[in-house]
């Protein structure tokens, strides 16, 4: 027996480890280890979702079919079906420049959808970076593709983001069946206007349509924190059909549930749709999931609305957290009661899973360190207060984090493959990119700071979203404000410039969070 004189840390590790190994905690590490079990479920069964599309588009090639990633049926590329194909207006609020731009938008104005097809790039004004760029791409292309620009202006009762699109609503082509707004970040596949229109066309049913990003990480933590956060969500667009969900950067929509604003009078505002959006609206896909919820109206996501999305090669970890507060920020806007409670429960549940997925993570650590410790020292069991119970229930842990990273890996990879038959003429994707050890990291990151990002955001009623601080009040945006000064010089996601001068020094996360902090308190003060 040892009769080395212990450490007081090593008796305060010891003694912390046995209190981990009680009921409850033992109860919250094996409920940690059902949430990797329940990821891993909801990521396998997308996952089939995805390889069905991609066995039917094979089928489909073996049987002659050489353009199956456009269409099921070749005999819809004869000349008699193109003709009837209806009129599609495709909108696009731009917001800055970044690396990616260019090519997402050339993957979006060059559709080989055989209707008539029109683009419009809605930019806040001129001097936007994106403004230059686009014209020199339209003025490039346009003898093939039917684009236009078009200023908005400023937004003064709604997101600058839906201003840009009622906008561009109100200048689309009077005789197009169909809109479908795009965010500049998203690249599409050449068949992809044709899929979502085809569907809309065989179910009148269809309020909307919606896909979901593939998130390419560039490398960095925050860039895979994106893509962890993201992956949960995209369980709900996987359906291949009927979801609950919308994703704002892909949405299709018939023209008369918007507006006929180039008729010679308007036509019903059906659903409240164009009030919905305009009168305070801030987040344009959870206003209209609530419109389709509140009137029982059919959203879908066709398995092929899968669209690669590139991150920027220079995302720092702040920007995640500025993506961050973005995303928690719009459970705080609601249209009525029973869409606040909704969004109420999302908060609740997120938040409980979150921590409740980190802390058996936290206290497998405890556990390990205890074990580590009595064999560095010579402790024997007996002079210790460690069991052995707490590396049963880390060794469980283990084995469901490894379940649920192969689950997230196949899906992952499921999407690359069908990506890649959709858009043939494209680079190819590849999944030896993706640091696995950077996800696993990025798991516990993104789950600790959701609920701290989600609670910032339900006391503040305030976001700085592109240098523009929106202030909400009963879920809706009543006072907008706008500064030279206010905001980033690059967005998050893209790297996209803004064209802010004398924008301040970039912070490092632990600043931006700090001050996230102080702004629960003064947030005026730390609108810069």
């Amino acid at each position: 027996m040892s009769t080395t004189e212990m450490d007081p840390l090593d008796s305060l590790l010891f003694s912390l480890s046995k209190t981990l190994c009680s009921p409850f905690a033992v109860f919250l590490q094996l409920q940690g280890c059902l949430i990797c079990l329940l990821l891993a479920l909801g990521w396998a069964c997308a996952a089939y979702v995805r390889n069905r599309e991609i066995k039917r588009i094979k089928d489909s090639m073996q049987r002659g079919n050489s353009f199956a990633f456009l269409c099921q049926d070749i005999m819809e590329l004869e000349h008699s079906n193109q003709v009837n194909l209806p009129r599609v207006s495709v909108v696009m609020p731009l917001k800055g420049f970044g690396e990616h731009n260019l090519h997402n938008w050339r993957s979006q104005i060059t559709s080989l959808y055989g209707g008539p097809l029109e683009f419009i790039f809605v930019v806040e004004s001129t001097e936007d970076p994106a403004y230059h760029a686009v014209s020199m791409l339209t003025s490039e292309l346009k003898e093939e593709v039917d684009a236009k620009i078009i200023v908005a202006g400023l937004s003064t009762t709604c997101s600058q983001k839906i201003h840009n699109q009622l906008v561009g609503v109100d200048k689309m082509h009077k005789d197009s069946k169909y809109v479908l707004f795009l965010d500049d970040d998203v690249r599409l596949h050449p068949g992809s206007i044709g899929a979502l229109t085809t569907e809309m066309e065989k179910n009148p049913d269809i309020f909307i349509q919606t896909g979901y990003p593939l998130d390419l990480p560039s490398g960095s933590l925050g860039s895979y924190c994106i893509y962890e956060y993201h992956m949960p969500c995209s369980m709900g667009f996987a359906t291949g059909g009927r979801t609950f969900f919308l994703w704002g950067g892909c949405m299709m929509a018939s023209s008369y549930h918007l507006l006929s604003m180039h008729a010679d009078d308007f036509r019903l505002d059906r659903y409240g749709v164009v009030s919905g959006l305009r009168d305070g609206g801030y987040s344009d896909d959870m206003t209209l999931a609530a419109i389709s919820g509140a009137h029982k109206r059919l959203i879908t996501s066709p398995p092929v609305a899968v669209f690669p999305h590139p991150l920027a090669s220079d995302l720092s970890f702040s920007r995640y957290w500025n993506y961050l507060r973005k995303q928690t920020f719009v459970l705080e806007s609601y249209l009525t009661k029973v869409n606040w409670i909704m969004n109420r429960a999302l908060f609740t549940v997120h938040c409980y899973l979150s921590w409740g997925f980190v802390i058996p993570y936290l206290m497998a650590i405890v556990h390990v360190t205890a074990a580590l410790r009595m064999c560095i020292k010579g402790y024997s069991v007996e002079e210790t207060t460690f069991t052995f119970g707490g590396l049963t229930l880390v060794g469980c842990l283990a084995v469901c984090t490894i379940v649920e990273l192969l689950s997230m890996w196949n899906l992952t990879r499921i999407e690359v493959h069908l990506c890649n038959m959709l858009s043939p003429e494209a680079p190819n994707l590849s999944l030896a990119t993706y640091n696995w050890a950077l996800v696993f990291i990025a798991l516990i990151v993104d789950n600790f700071l959701y609920p701290i990002s989600a609670f910032r955001s339900h006391f503040t009623q305030s976001i700085n979203w592109s240098g523009i601080r929106y202030h909400l009040k009963n879920g809706k945006i009543f006072k907008i404000e706008r500064s030279k000064d206010m905001g980033p010089t690059y967005t998050d996601l893209g790297g996209k410039h803004l064209g802010k001068k004398g924008a301040p020094p970039k912070l490092s996360f632990l600043s931006s969070l700090s001050r996230s902090f102080a702004q629960w308190y003064q947030p005026k003060k730390y609108d810069s």
